[in-house]
């Protein structure tokens, strides 16, 4: 691998998108211009991002860039595990069968149900009263 090798990939989850470049580096993870610690604030949503990296034995040997919009932060953390797993089946196809055993290349169908006519919300309905 030279130090021109790049993947690209596009991951999705709910409204969220997520435009991942791969490059062999020493393992930065950098979204939307800033150090992925100071972009994602909570653990949960570190964890799941550096979830592919670390299943796969890569968390120093590439660098993540990554440009996410739409949707809120567990979204855009979930669309970005599925881009940098899409990217390093790109970089090194051997890692298919692992990273589909844990889901990670599966796009998460859920989405929020519409609101429905004549209720509240997509389930809940007005309140109803006898008198």
């Amino acid at each position: 691998m030279d130090q021109l090798t790049k993947y690209l990939a596009v991951g999705r989850r709910k409204e969220s998108v997520a435009r991942v470049r791969l490059i062999p580096g020493k393992g930065d993870i950098v979204v939307n211009r800033r150090p992925y610690e100071k972009y994602f604030l909570r653990e949960t949503d570190r964890i799941i991002v550096t979830q592919p990296l670390v299943l796969t034995n890569n968390s120093n040997k590439y660098d993540v860039f990554a440009n996410l919009s739409g949707g809120g932060m567990t979204g855009q953390a979930g669309a970005l595990r599925h881009g940098i797993s899409r990217a390093l089946i790109l970089a090194e196809p051997a890692f298919k069968d692992v990273l589909r055993k844990q889901g990670y290349l599966t796009r998460d169908p859920r989405s929020k149900e519409r609101k429905k006519y004549g209720q509240k919300g997509a389930r809940k309905r007005f309140q109803w009263t006898k008198r």
